[in-house]
């Protein structure tokens, strides 16, 4: 039995996965405490994990914060910085104050989202000080590479080789010294005062620092890094069977017509006229059964519907997605992975955070379309559906993903990496 310590920022889509990494490490003898937000308590003590709260500097709910956050976020990129900044680093210094209380006891191993960033702080001790350090990939891969634009741009690579290193490497000294100059001379105070240096790796980099990465996706859809520095594994996505009931109309998702599922997530779906008021608008008129997802929200807050859509808070994915032809989403990471898991094809409509590169995944592997944009007009949605419904290869392209992610090792293989590190070490 291994000691293992889990820690997640307090947001939903980075804990989630954890969660079903928890439940599968206790269910296989091993001992977790999780290290996150106090909303989530009940839920990690489901798991059977023993619940850790983070210091009351590092803890938030991502979704009053987001209400804030959204009326200072600039668009684009300088939306990232902006997050990277307030999001992510301020509370980096207490996350790893928790951390170094927790792994003062006997402890064979940490895990942690991308984004908790007070990991770094441990990674920086020496190799026999401290227990390995895991990065858990349930966002788009960040690590660097001259092989990948740098992350935030939503740009794929170039297939010529040459000019693809070329302009990687042009767009990644303006990202590290130009846009994200300041944050990272935030990052570098901050870390000086904890080590009494700079930190090293460029900030969104700094998951280079730990001792392995494992992905929750699969190679067709995440870009190669030939160059990578540290152990980079795949699992395939981890997710957690539903208990969520059926609505009534249930049954009519077995007629002829093709169902497509629209949804903004359990986070961003405040204002349903980025994505699914249009989406609604646009297939009013087409022979299709859209079926909304609105993310706990009441359905009233959809407004009127046309005859052809169908709605609920929420609806047991496991039992939905055998019975999808496309989902059109706003590019959460595991939303997108669940309906490959089961050859759905997607129509992304990426606008912020981590969600235009989850699109320009989407595109660079052939499982759907991109939008390029996180409020799309109704007739580009409409184009984007009838692209992909008509199109057999996007669900050939999607198929082929799903057969990866049928084949790859899951909670099995992440913990043989775990605990073959900590033999190691």
């Amino acid at each position: 039995m291994a000691k293992l310590v889990i820690g997640s920022v307090p947001i939903h889509g980075h804990v989630t996965p954890l969660l079903a990494v928890a439940a599968g490490l206790v269910e296989r003898g091993h001992q977790v405490r999780f290290l996150t937000g106090a909303r989530f308590a009940d839920a990690v003590a489901r798991t059977g994990s023993d619940f850790i709260a983070l210091p009351p500097e590092a803890d938030f709910d991502h979704r009053e914060l987001t209400q804030d956050v959204d009326k200072q976020r600039p668009p684009g990129i300088r939306g990232l910085r902006y997050d990277v900044r307030e999001i992510f680093l301020r509370p980096a210094v207490a996350q790893y104050e928790a951390l170094l209380d927790l792994v003062a006891q006997p402890t064979d191993a940490v895990m942690v989202d991308p984004t908790f960033v007070g990991a770094v702080m441990l990674t920086a001790q020496s190799g026999s000080k401290r227990p390995p350090v895991v990065v858990a990939g349930v966002l788009p891969l960040t690590l660097s590479s001259a092989a990948v634009p740098p992350f935030g741009l939503g740009l794929a690579p170039l297939r010529n080789p040459v000019l693809n290193r070329v302009r990687n490497t042009a767009l990644r000294a303006l990202v590290e010294r130009v846009v994200f100059g300041p944050v990272q001379q935030q990052a570098d105070a901050i870390f000086r005062e904890v080590h009494g240096s700079p930190l090293h790796p460029f900030i969104i980099d700094w998951v280079s620092t730990a001792d392995a990465i494992v992905q929750f996706s699969v190679p067709t859809f995440e870009y190669p890094r030939p160059d990578a520095t540290i152990p980079l594994h795949y699992v395939g996505p981890l997710t957690s069977p539903s208990d969520l009931p059926t609505p009534p109309w249930w049954n009519e998702l077995a007629q002829p017509a093709p169902v497509v599922l629209v949804t903004q997530g359990t986070i961003a779906n405040r204002d349903f006229s980025e994505l699914v008021r249009p989406t609604v608008e646009a297939l009013a008129g087409e022979d299709i059964l859209v079926v909304v997802t609105t993310g706990g929200r009441p359905v009233h807050e959809l407004g009127p519907l046309p005859p052809n859509v169908r709605a609920a808070e929420y609806l047991p994915y496991d039992q939905l997605f055998p019975l999808l032809d496309l989902m059109v989403t706003n590019g959460g990471y595991g939303g997108v992975h669940y309906a490959l898991a089961h050859a759905i094809p997607v129509v992304v409509a990426g606008g912020g955070e981590d969600k235009p590169e989850v699109a320009a995944r989407v595109a660079w592997s052939g499982v759907g379309v991109n939008l390029h944009t996180g409020r799309p007009k109704p007739a580009a949605i409409r184009r984007a559906v009838r692209e992909v419904l008509d199109h057999s290869r996007y669900r050939a392209a999607a198929g082929v993903t799903a057969t990866q992610i049928a084949a790859a090792p899951g909670i099995v293989g992440l913990e043989n990496h775990i605990t073959a590190l900590a033999r190691h070490r």
